[in-house]
């Protein structure tokens, strides 16, 4: 393989001599073998973003000729095409605050453009990666600048992802309305409700989770662009300090804005965090559900046997027939998975000091792997399990009726010691409430018909105040 020597103020070090990147890449490389995980593609993209953003600021602020501008954005359209990003090598974790993923950057930028004004790689006879593609910047603006709009990118199809589950829920509850079902509390018997109602208590909590994402997809919108090392906005131009986000903004499409108080923007990580506690929020109630569809799914003769999951494989090596709910599972997986990267970004957040987080690297680790994973959890719930859910409509029904919680019902009637007594004879003997009741002559069939209503159990509100005013008309 044919080497060129390239120097920084560490040393000398032999490069590849058709690579893009340079001796501050490999060293980086080197350094920080840790887990064999490229940076995020959209991260790469991001920083990428940033470096046309400024060469175009830089050249109109007369800091940076015209050509070596057109140079730089020419390079930084390829990289955004999908190019190059294999000359992007070091570890998504690594030491120095991100430094080495703004090297890299700056490297590959600096050697394509160089080449595309006549230079060789490793020469920077034209462009230079730190003097012109990290003009006016610092890796302390770059990095956290790009993590943010990365999550911007990253949130969009979570969003999407949790719109498409809202509304497949919001059918399942229309689809299962008329399904009469045993509630349970601390998985004992309760009252009534039927099976739609629960599909639309799902359905809350996702539309809920999504306006919260929405919440903190603002969060995303203040970048500390112009503050360069640590918020003074030392080695920046007047004219770039002011028109770098704005030109960012057109860009992106992104309502951006510079931070009022860059010093805390380039030290503090909480945005992030608060990301991070949203995404955590919805995997955790994303968890529960799939916890409910396992317990109403389970048997399928001895455990609840409410509905049937799609079956999507074999679920055991030894047992034959056997299918698992493993949709619900991978789903709990993430969210588990999710919960250990937000106790991660919460003590990196944490673990700041002075003028600079250091830890920003595993802080994006592991916010972007909590948002893709959690995107593409959603995808196949949706896809290999909710849509696809049928209901035991018969069955439901039988072990409402066969429960003594209906007894409930009873305690505005006949208060709620004589309702306990019911509650435990049936419990005791085996007879439905409903036959105690006729038999120990407390009420009329008629009055138990009313009484005991299932549907009735499970109106609220307006719904039954209709109910009982067509009741009162017949």
């Amino acid at each position: 393989m044919k080497t060129r020597l390239e120097a920084d103020s560490i040393g000398i070090l032999e490069v590849p001599a058709d690579a893009y990147y340079g001796v501050q890449s490999l060293r980086a490389k080197h350094n920080f073998p840790i887990t064999s995980r490229p940076l995020h593609p959209e991260f790469i993209k991001s920083i990428v973003i940033l470096k046309k953003a400024a060469a175009l600021t830089n050249e109109n602020a007369g800091e940076l000729s015209s050509e070596v501008s057109e140079a730089i954005c020419t390079a930084c359209n390829e990289i955004l095409e999908g190019k190059l990003f294999d000359q992007f090598i070091v570890d998504a974790i690594q030491g120095g605050a991100g430094t080495s993923a703004n090297m890299n950057a700056n490297e590959v930028i600096a050697n394509r453009a160089d080449e595309l004004l006549g230079g060789t790689k490793g020469s920077y006879q034209h462009v230079h990666p730190n003097d012109h593609v990290n003009m006016a910047q610092s890796t302390n603006d770059i990095i956290p600048s790009a993590g943010k709009l990365t999550v911007l990118k990253l949130l969009v199809p979570l969003f999407r992802e949790l719109e498409r589950l809202l509304n497949a829920l919001l059918e399942k509850s229309k689809q299962f309305d008329h399904i009469l079902k045993m509630g349970r509390t601390q998985l004992q018997d309760a009252v009534p409700i039927r099976l739609g109602q629960v599909f639309h208590g799902y359905a809350s909590m996702v539309s809920r989770d999504r306006k919260r994402i929405k919440k903190a997809h603002r969060e995303m919108y203040t970048v500390n662009l112009g503050g360069t090392a640590v918020g003074t906005a030392i080695n920046v131009s007047d004219s770039y300090f002011y028109k770098i986000v704005p030109n960012l903004e057109k860009i992106t499409g992104y309502p951006l804005k510079q931070a009022e108080d860059l010093f805390d923007a380039t030290e503090n990580l909480d945005g992030f965090v608060a990301v991070s506690g949203v995404v955590k929020t919805c995997a955790v109630d994303l968890s529960k559900m799939c916890n409910d569809l396992r317990l109403m799914s389970s048997g399928p003769k001895t455990g609840f046997g409410e509905i049937n999951l799609p079956a999507k494989q074999n679920g055991s090596s030894i047992m034959p027939g056997k299918v698992n709910p493993v949709i619900p599972e991978v789903v709990s997986q993430v969210a588990f998975h999710i919960v250990g990267h937000d106790t991660t970004i919460t003590m990196a957040a944490e673990a700041g000091q002075l003028e600079l987080n250091a830890f920003e690297p595993v802080v994006f680790c592991n916010l972007f792997e909590s948002i893709t994973t959690l995107e593409k959890a959603v995808d196949t719930l949706i896809v290999n399990c909710i849509t696809g859910i049928t209901a035991n409509r018969k069955h439901c029904k039988d072990l409402m009726e066969s429960s003594a919680g209906i007894a409930t019902a009873l305690c505005p009637h006949i208060g709620y010691k004589a309702s306990a007594t019911i509650a435990k004879t049936a419990v005791k003997t085996g007879k439905s409430v409903r036959e105690l009741v006729l038999e120990q002559g407390i009420m009329t069939e008629k009055e138990l018909e009313e009484v005991l209503d299932p549907y009735l159990m499970t109106e609220v509100g307006e719904e039954r105040k209709e109910d009982e005013a067509r009741r009162k008309a017949c």
